[in-house]
């Protein structure tokens, strides 16, 4: 995985958290930037997830959604009006029963339905949608080229790397990493705003080398679109690629909750306080 020669310039808009105060944090004030991909780093314990899932998230859940998800202790936060939606993708299972799979899951199985209604040889054959659940993905992609809305959702699946599964795989049978891609699939066959920000908390967990480049190019895609990513992350090979580190430490617990460093990997490797500044500078930033 190679690190960018470029950095993107992002939106120039921020939503910036001040005085945020739950469980470990020091009265921090957080600055993110939005159009870019950004990394919550430091050890564990240091307070990466109280900022990110206990803080921010609940804010914009409250904001977009109406939620009664209370955020922690804050005091006050600015630029949420630059997003209009929140996705928070993790690695649980999209489907709790055998039935459900990726056509149910991104809705190709309704649109290969409605299609197969209307054509008068299927009606007399009693072709169903289920005949194609034996079909991989990449043989629907050529299969259903000139449908644009069947093929528009196929293809997602497609570009994340999961051409190899049928349409029919039991969703209970896929990895959590195979499920997170086509949690993220289905978001990318999506026509978006571009302001829409996506929550990751350690993504790679258990991944192989193979998926996580795979799914950086999918995060990548919905950054380039001018959506926001932030991951909370540990791991280099992600940690590296990012537009924008906010890196939260030094320790974990009572020795933790402060903002060591924040910026460009580059400017994250110069910070002698920082852990994961110290791994970057071995990688060569």
């Amino acid at each position: 995985i190679e690190i960018p020669e470029t950095l993107r310039k992002g939106t120039g808009q921020s939503i910036v958290i001040r005085g945020a105060k739950g469980n470990n944090l020091k009265n921090v004030t957080a600055e993110f930037p939005l159009g870019k991909f950004v990394c919550v780093t430091g050890v564990s314990g240091s307070g990466k997830s109280t900022l990110v899932n206990e803080t921010l998230r609940p804010i914009l859940s409250k904001e977009l959604y109406r939620s009664f998800a209370q955020p922690l202790e804050y005091d006050s936060v600015e630029g949420i009006e630059h997003v209009d939606k929140l996705v928070v993708v993790d690695q649980s299972p999209i489907g709790r029963t055998p039935r459900s799979n990726p056509a149910t899951y991104s809705n190709v199985f309704s649109d290969i339905r409605k299609l197969f209604e209307m054509t008068p040889d299927a009606q007399i054959r009693g072709f169903k949608a289920g005949r194609f659940s034996t079909m991989t993905v990449n043989m629907a992609v050529e299969f259903f080229e000139n449908i644009p809305n069947i093929y528009q959702k196929l293809r997602a699946i497609q570009e994340v790397g999961l051409g190899y599964l049928t349409l029919g795989q039991p969703c209970t049978t896929l990895s959590g990493g195979e499920s997170q891609r086509i949690k993220l699939a289905s978001e990318l066959s999506k026509r978006d705003t571009g302001r829409t920000l996506y929550i990751l908390d350690e993504p790679t967990t258990g991944l192989h080398f193979e998926d996580i480049r795979l799914l950086l190019e999918v995060l990548n895609k919905l950054v380039e679109r001018g959506n926001t990513v932030i991951v909370i992350e540990h791991n280099l090979d992600v940690i590296k690629v990012a537009d924008h580190i906010i890196d939260i430490g030094p320790e974990g617990g009572a020795a933790g909750g402060a903002i060591v460093a924040a910026g460009t990997p580059h400017e994250v490797a110069r910070c002698k306080r920082s852990y994961t500044g110290e791994f970057l500078k071995k990688l060569g930033l």
